[in-house]
């Protein structure tokens, strides 16, 4: 019998998945991580390593809504709203509670002098896993690890957040623009995230994890410019010829990723027109040309189903162990050269965590929700 190269993300009255789409996500997942880990010995954006590893985010959003507009865009008479959001409820949101609880377990083994949690009781983490798995976001000043993220058990639900905005709009608004008027949302929407970009008070768009005015402004401006942009280009995507578009975008993301910061702390708009750039011009490119490519050996099949499987449960799983990495690292005074075998441990045992996730939990839950709650039944995701 033939090998099922499907992404595990896909239900089965779907259409066929991009395969190099999922080996590219899986490829910024990673990157994410690799971010992350160098938090822990930076003291701004401006000198972190892997400086502009949190783009990914952007690329994220640009393929969700290219995914989204063709998978969905030619279903709206047959589909209603409630089912469509239903369907993403169970293509998010299991690994969104996974997360939290996680987080929640890993919390008193995270202590160190930037969060204080022996002075958090029981309860309130328990409130804090309970809002942190609805997806509620904490305001500063009231979240447990006090360092004012909307969800402190597993900071990158932030994105999430944004994501269900994205696909609330889409449902009731986006998806009945015209192409034209889609077209110019998408323009206004990228104007805005230049101007907060270039010239806004960080010089970049690392921006939308917590409740604070620039962080709701940005946040909101890197979604709402790039899942729309990702719907515009599943509507006007013509396929061209090419070779090696998953090694050729994989190195694209890397690269841009690990680009170091532009400008320095005087000229913080250098680096504003390099997220823009990004964001604006690059991604939907990488986009373009990823679904634009074929698979055509089995290990480029393999390597991009098993990135494609794991990359949303290594987004969602990953960092409360970057908070544990960082408490370490603190604690003990660390370089990198001595944490390395740490690191490295954290990198393996999250993707390792991640297929485990996907394979025993995240796929039976996505299969019992679709049973109950959709029409038709679900394959896996």
């Amino acid at each position: 019998m033939p090998k099922n190269n499907t992404s595990a993300a896909a239900f089965a009255d779907t259409k066929p998945h991009y395969n190099i789409l999922d080996g590219l996500r899986g490829v910024a997942a990673i990157t994410v991580v690799c971010f992350h880990l160098f938090e822990a010995f930076a003291t701004s954006h401006i000198d972190q390593r892997i400086n502009h590893g949190y783009l990914a985010v952007d690329f994220f959003f640009i393929l969700s809504g290219f995914v989204v507009g063709y998978a969905y865009d030619d279903r709206w008479q047959t589909m209603t709203v409630q089912e469509f959001l239903k369907r993403r409820f169970i293509r998010l949101h299991p690994m969104v509670v996974m997360g939290a609880v996680i987080g929640a377990i890993m919390f008193y083994f995270q202590g160190c002098a930037a969060w204080d949690v022996s002075k958090v009781s029981v309860t309130m983490l328990l409130v804090a896993t309970l809002i942190n798995a609805c997806l509620i976001p904490a305001t500063p000043g009231v979240e447990i690890r006090g360092v004012g993220e909307m969800y402190p058990l597993n900071g990158p639900s932030w994105s999430l957040f944004f994501e269900y905005i994205g696909n609330i709009l889409y449902a009731f608004f986006i998806r009945k623009l015209s192409t034209s008027a889609l077209s110019g949302l998408v323009a206004l929407a990228g104007l805005g995230l230049a101007v907060f970009a270039i010239g806004g008070p960080y010089g970049d768009i690392c921006v939308g994890f917590s409740l604070t005015e620039e962080n709701i402004i940005g946040g909101s401006l890197r979604m709402l410019f790039s899942f729309p942009a990702g719907l515009l280009l599943s509507r006007v995507f013509k396929p061209l010829a090419v070779n090696g578009a998953f090694w050729i975008g994989s190195l694209a993301i890397v690269v841009l990723s690990a680009i170091p910061r532009l400008g320095g702390s005087e000229q913080l708009w250098m680096n504003g027109v390099y997220d823009t750039v990004c964001s604006v011009v690059i991604f939907p490119l990488l986009v373009y040309l990823g679904a634009s490519g074929k698979t055509t050996d089995q290990l480029t099949v393999r390597v991009c189903k098993f990135l494609g499987d794991i990359s949303y449960p290594l987004y969602m799983v990953h960092y409360p162990f970057i908070y544990l990495y960082y408490a370490w690292v603190k604690n003990k005074n660390l370089t990198f050269g001595q944490s390395f075998p740490g690191a490295a441990a954290l990198v393996i045992g999250s993707i390792l965590l991640a297929y485990l996730c996907l394979k025993w939990y995240d796929e039976p839950v996505r299969k019992f929700l679709a049973k109950r709650l959709l029409r038709v039944p679900d394959r896996a995701r």
